[in-house]
This record gives structure tokens, C-alpha cells and sequence, in this order.
């Protein structure tokens, strides 16, 4: 039998003490509820199903946060992110409240706030996943096995982020297999890209627009690139970390490796500087393998690009101007750096089967390779012709 116990004037504390299980307690503002929770209890244990809510009771959101920071996020390829997303959760009301008493109710008002301040539907489903799998990590492996995820009974927003942005036609980057002038004089006629790597006041920014639109890398799979694993023989740029986790080959075409050759050449020339300083010791050498291809974050390249593609339009709108043409009201109008993605992989759908195709790109599945394809309807009509 449990025992119950007067704590004060408005307290009870129900004691349970059952061979075969830990004791329990737990206190009350009345003595109904302390029975009603106490004869529960027993209940459970005699039917043989009860687990503890003593770790779930205890533990605030705000302990469960910080656990899940130091032992599972850095184990993460977006950890960087998710720190982001961690810090946003402790933010909230809901960061002092145990974990056991977080209901779906309380998120689903935390999520209608959220869209409510005009944040997109995308970004409140990646918080809510992070909050999901906070749960379900403290119920598998935190021995809060009566934890419920309050997430899983909220109903997520409906994201609708597909795009079929295609770049505006271009003069070529690469000409002759050497790197066009990116400060060469102002031409109207000038496409999307010419004009961002013109505007660009990086040596490597249109370098690497070059490798994006030819090899519908991702934007980390290039800013982690190795020189180690650019092979000019065979013309193959190996990524052995990617997104979904699959090493893959992605083959370079001749303009590919033209821009790759332009920063091989820079790279010598940083390699010789750096050696130079270090003439003193002639035992150290630089290992150039290892190096980075680009040497810029993730983060530095789309800072960058979007830099680039507003003073591109700028230029654009002056020249318009003054040379009394209409300006088009969709050049270099909402241009993501992931837009490139979606150029290349469009163009080499022209090329490749859609088998071969998933092999470049990364895609493990045809559906989201299709979100990528966005074919031009110009060219779709000549091939009926």
C-alpha cells in the first residue's frame, strides 16, 4: 500500500515502496490526487508495464537542450546549425518547463507565433526536427522511456520551397579554356552570371560560379573540396563527405577544369609565397595536396555571391539608363547561389539519362532530382520540330 502524507497546509506526498521497483514519490497540492496517482502507479507495476517518470519530471528542456548539444550534435554535419536552432529552443518560455510536461498544445502555440512573425515554413519545420529528435533521443537512450514527443501530434507547416529558377542566357566564363576578364568593359547583352562575376571583388568567387553551373555541386561539397581528390587525367572530382552521406565521382567537364586549372595556378603562387617565409627552416614543406581547392566557409561563398548580385543588378539598372533600354524586372532578382544547382543539373539532364544523371548529382531519389530538373520550354519545343 502507498503512504500518504500531510507536508503541509497544502501539500500531500504519496510514498510508494514495491518489491521489484524503485521507490517513488511524489507530492501533491491534494490528498485525492496523491491517491488517484499513487493507486495508478501500483496498478502499473502490478500489470507489469510501469516505467519511471522520475528522469522526465526532473529534467527541464533546457538540461535535455545542453545534453543533447555536448553528446549528439557534434557527432552532426550541420552541428554548426543546429547549435543555432538549440539556442533558439532555450530562448523560449517553454525552456524551464520538465520535459514531461511539455504538451503539443504548447508547441503548436509556439509554432503559430513563429509564422506569425514571418518566419517561412521551412524554418519552423527544422525546429520543430530538432526538437522531435531531442525527445526521441531522451526516450531511447536517456532512460525517459515514459517521455511522449509532443511533436509528433502537432501538424507541421506546409513547406512549398521548390524552385525552378533558371539563370538569364550568358556569355561564357570560360573562353578558349582561359578565364574570361571579370572586370572587362560593361556589355547589356550579358548574361546572369558574366554580370555577378564581373561585379564580384573576389579572385575566386567566379572561378567557383564556374565549377557550381558545370558540376551541380553543392555549395559545401565545393568549399570542401581537396586537391587530393581532383584528378585532371581522368577529369574527376571525388567527394568523399557529401550530404546524404554517399562518397560519389562527379566528372569535370572542359570548363570545369579550365577553372580549376585558374586555381591550381593561384594556389601555386600562395604555396611559393608561404614557402619563401619559411626559408629559415628548410626541413618544412608544405604538404599543397591537402589544401582546400577554394579556402573559403560556406557561409563566405553565399555572403559573397549575394553581394555580387546586388551591385550586378545596380550596374544592370545604370546602364539601362543611360542607355535608354527597358530594364527587365526579373534580372538578378532573387538569384540564390543554390540556383546553380538547379542550372546544372537542367543542363545535364540534357545530356546524361536520368540513371546517369542521380550518379552526378547525389540524388538518391528520382522524385528529388526532378525538383532540380527544370527543363526550357524553348528547348523542349525544338526537339518536337
Amino acid at each position: 500500500m502507498a503512504a500518504i502524507n500531510k507536508r503541509g497546509p497544502h501539500q500531500w506526498r504519496a510514498q510508494i515502496r514495491k518489491a521489484g521497483f524503485p521507490p517513488q514519490s511524489k507530492t501533491f497540492t491534494t490528498k485525492a490526487e496523491a491517491e488517484a496517482w499513487a493507486q495508478m502507479t501500483e496498478s502499473e507495476m502490478t500489470r507489469g508495464v510501469w516505467v519511471s517518470r522520475g528522469e522526465a519530471e526532473s529534467t527541464t528542456l533546457d538540461e535535455a537542450l545542453s545534453r543533447y548539444e555536448q553528446e549528439v550534435t557534434p557527432g552532426k554535419k550541420t552541428a554548426s546549425g543546429e547549435k543555432s536552432f538549440i539556442r533558439i529552443w532555450k530562448a523560449t518560455p517553454l525552456a524551464k518547463h520538465t520535459m514531461a510536461t511539455i504538451r503539443s498544445t504548447d508547441i503548436a502555440k509556439l509554432r503559430d507565433c513563429w509564422l506569425k512573425d514571418g518566419y517561412a515554413p521551412a524554418t519552423v519545420v527544422r525546429r520543430l526536427a530538432l526538437l522531435s529528435h531531442v525527445f526521441n533521443v531522451a526516450r531511447k537512450e536517456w532512460g525517459m522511456e515514459s517521455l511522449v514527443n509532443p511533436i509528433e501530434a502537432v501538424r507541421k507547416p506546409r513547406v512549398e520551397d521548390a524552385r525552378s529558377r533558371r539563370l538569364a542566357t550568358q556569355t561564357p566564363l570560360i573562353n578558349d579554356g582561359k578565364l574570361v576578364n571579370a572586370h572587362a568593359s560593361r556589355r547589356t547583352e550579358d548574361g546572369e552570371l558574366e554580370r555577378v562575376a564581373r561585379a564580384s571583388k573576389s579572385r575566386l568567387l567566379p572561378l567557383i560560379v564556374i565549377i557550381a553551373v558545370e558540376t551541380a555541386m553543392r555549395r559545401s561539397e565545393i568549399a570542401a573540396l581537396c586537391w587530393e581528390h581532383v584528378d585532371f587525367v581522368r577529369r574527376v572530382a571525388h567527394l568523399p563527405r557529401t550530404k546524404n552521406g554517399s562518397p560519389r565521382d562527379v566528372p569535370l567537364s572542359s570548363k570545369a577544369v579550365a577553372a580549376l586549372l585558374v586555381l591550381q595556378n593561384l594556389r601555386d603562387k600562395d604555396c611559393r609565397s608561404t614557402q619563401e617565409t619559411h626559408n629559415a627552416d628548410t626541413s618544412r614543406q608544405i604538404d599543397q595536396s591537402s589544401y582546400c581547392v577554394i579556402g573559403m566557409r560556406c557561409d563566405a561563398i553565399t555572403r559573397a555571391f549575394e553581394r555580387s548580385v546586388k551591385r550586378a543588378r545596380i550596374a544592370y539598372e545604370d546602364e539601362c539608363r543611360v542607355q535608354s533600354k527597358p530594364i527587365d524586372k526579373n534580372f538578378l532578382i532573387d538569384l540564390r547561389f543554390h540556383d546553380l544547382r538547379h542550372e546544372a543539373t537542367s543542363r545535364l539532364a540534357n545530356i546524361f539519362p536520368m540513371h546517369e544523371l542521380t550518379k552526378i548529382t547525389g540524388h538518391k531519389d528520382p522524385k528529388m532530382l526532378m525538383r532540380y530538373y527544370h527543363p526550357d520550354a524553348e528547348y523542349l519545343a525544338k526537339k518536337l520540330a
